[in-house]
């Protein structure tokens, strides 16, 4: 039997919470034999719900800083005597009392740093990503693109990094009716046919070059009856953060035709994904790239870029175009448009296409690695088949 120590402080979070909600709960069904102890508040521990016997918290309080993080968490995690410690992304402590295993969701922070940080900020994140990574007995990689990044970045043995790829989020597994639907849009005051973009909006999501190229296919469709109100609906931070946006809005001409509407809570996202004529994703950077799998799974066509892991992901279940070409976004948008038999079998091909990604699947990938870097490899093989005869190191 294993002691699993799991840091689950970042669960309250988008994005890594919904890996560590999801994979905890997944290992938590498969695995009945290992112990786990799970780092973090009590908001962090019931956040994820009922647990087996087996998952315990072990408490640490919410407020964080560099003396609990890389002294006081250490020194407890070598009091519990734990065999390995999973911290579900890059800012792992200084030192790890046992075997870390480490999750990299993406390399964004060293290839498209925020606009705000120094010269010496960015260096000294790569430091710290590079200590973590070389430190590490287990990478987790979450796509084939993100494992690359980290061999060129940072000279990883491919041997040291596996790939286990995320699903979509099992806790929003529910359907609409037609007149929820509608009253939703109603309250949005969204009556005309619109292309939508959910996510993050930082500069590597190249949400300028989308609007650039929905102005282009507005002034195409001018003549269109179906699509000559045609709307583009930005879901994310507020506009009032990122300024140049605003300003690509007025240089483009577009100004009543593209709205934002900041955070939106997932059940009402679900509406705007289900009621989209396309889902429009040229991001410049995915480490995986879940928004264009959730509206797939909402039956939306997706438009998204050819680079990075989004090709992996995606494969031709999406019209993948170059991300730096606003006539090509503009092209994609408008064929998925215009192609009602393509439409169809981008539909299909996109339900098909999620179905490819499963929680339970990526929590026996991640169990395996476990056990390899506690035990190693002949006998984490073993292991894996008969968990409850796996000594203890």
């Amino acid at each position: 039997m294993l002691r699993i120590a799991f840091d689950i402080r970042k669960v309250n979070e988008f994005g890594v919470g919904t890996y560590i909600w999801n994979l905890v709960r997944n290992l938590a069904a498969i695995d009945h034999q290992n112990e786990y102890l799970l780092v973090g508040s009590q908001r962090n521990f019931h956040e994820l719900g009922p647990l087996p016997p087996n998952f315990k918290q072990l408490y640490q309080p919410e407020e964080e800083g560099l003396w609990r993080n890389n002294i006081a968490l250490p020194f407890d995690l070598h009091r519990q005597h734990v065999d390995v410690v999973h911290i579900p992304h890059h800012e792992a402590p200084f030192f790890t009392p046992s075997k870390l295993v480490v999750t990299i969701h993406d390399c964004v922070h060293l290839l498209f740093p925020h606009e705000d940080s120094s010269k010496f900020g960015n260096y000294r994140s790569y430091l710290r990503t590079k200590r973590v990574v070389q430190t590490a007995k287990q990478v987790l990689a979450v796509s084939r693109s993100t494992k690359e990044d980290l061999i060129n970045i940072f000279e990883l043995p491919d041997s040291k990094i596996s790939v286990v790829h995320n699903a979509l989020d099992e806790r929003f597994a529910f359907t609409h009716t037609a007149d929820e639907r509608k009253q939703v849009l109603e309250r949005y005051q969204l009556k005309d046919p619109f292309v939508l973009y959910s996510g993050k909006i930082r500069p590597h999501k190249n949400l300028h070059r989308l609007i650039e190229a929905f102005a282009v296919l507005k002034n195409e469709l001018a003549e269109s009856e179906k699509y000559k109100n045609l709307k583009l609906i930005i879901i994310g931070d507020e506009l009032s953060k990122h300024q140049y946006l605003r300003l690509t809005v007025i240089r483009s001409g577009a100004q009543q035709d593209v709205r934002f509407f900041g955070f939106v809570p997932y059940p009402i996202l679900r509406v705007f994904y289900q009621s989209a004529e396309l889902f429009a994703f040229p991001s410049l950077y995915e480490g995986f790239g879940l928004p264009p799998l959730e509206a797939m799974a909402n039956r939306t066509p997706v438009l998204a870029s050819n680079t990075s892991s989004l090709p992996e992901v995606l494969e031709d279940a999406a019209i993948l175009v170059n991300p730096e070409n606003v006539f090509d976004i503009a092209r994609g948008m408008k064929l998925i448009l215009s192609d009602d038999v393509l439409r169809q079998k981008l539909i299909q091909k996109g339900l098909e296409q999620v179905a490819k990604f499963s929680w339970k699947l990526a929590a026996q990938r991640v169990l395996e690695k476990y056990q390899f870097a506690a035990i190693g490899n002949a006998e984490s093989k073993a292991s894996a088949k008969h968990p409850a005869m796996s000594p203890r190191t």
